[in-house]
């Protein structure tokens, strides 16, 4: 038999998804003014973080059918910021890269954000507040791991 569920825990994690909502809102909206889709900008840290990958790997990885990845690196290519290039085990097979202004672009962005979220913090908590924020983090990222 399941065990109840504190209601402490229901609302919790209620509360935890709903605040990492906002906070990811708000992050997009300091994007630039050209701001890449989340598919986009989910592409690109993925290579950024995991290396050259084909259009049919970035789908899977994505969950997104391989005809909507095309068009999500098409307009990526479109703005120089992936490149294309021939797979050196397998040379029928193309793999997406990230380009010197595709890893500054994603660069330019997670230091903008960064800043904005560290100034915020600096200024509307304490030194003990933000220890505790650390805390709770150390503590949901545990969760994210199990």
């Amino acid at each position: 038999m399941d065990e109840e569920l504190a209601e402490s825990a229901v609302r919790a994690a209620s509360e935890v998804r709903v605040v990492i909502g906002r906070l990811r809102r708000r992050m997009r909206e300091l994007a630039a003014d050209d701001d890449l889709t989340p598919s986009q900008a989910s592409v690109l840290s993925r290579l950024d973080r995991d290396g050259p990958a084909s259009t049919s790997d970035l789908a899977a990885a994505e969950r997104v059918r391989p005809q909507s990845m095309a068009m999500t690196v098409a307009v990526l290519d479109g703005y120089g910021f992936v490149d294309r290039h021939p797979d050196p085990t397998d040379r029928r097979r193309q793999l997406w890269s990230l380009t010197a202004a595709g890893r500054a672009r994603l660069t330019g962005d997670r230091q903008l954000r960064q800043e904005w979220l560290a100034r915020t913090l600096h200024e509307r908590y304490t030194e003990a507040q933000r220890r505790t924020i650390l805390e709770a983090l150390a503590l949901l990222d545990d969760v994210a791991q199990s």
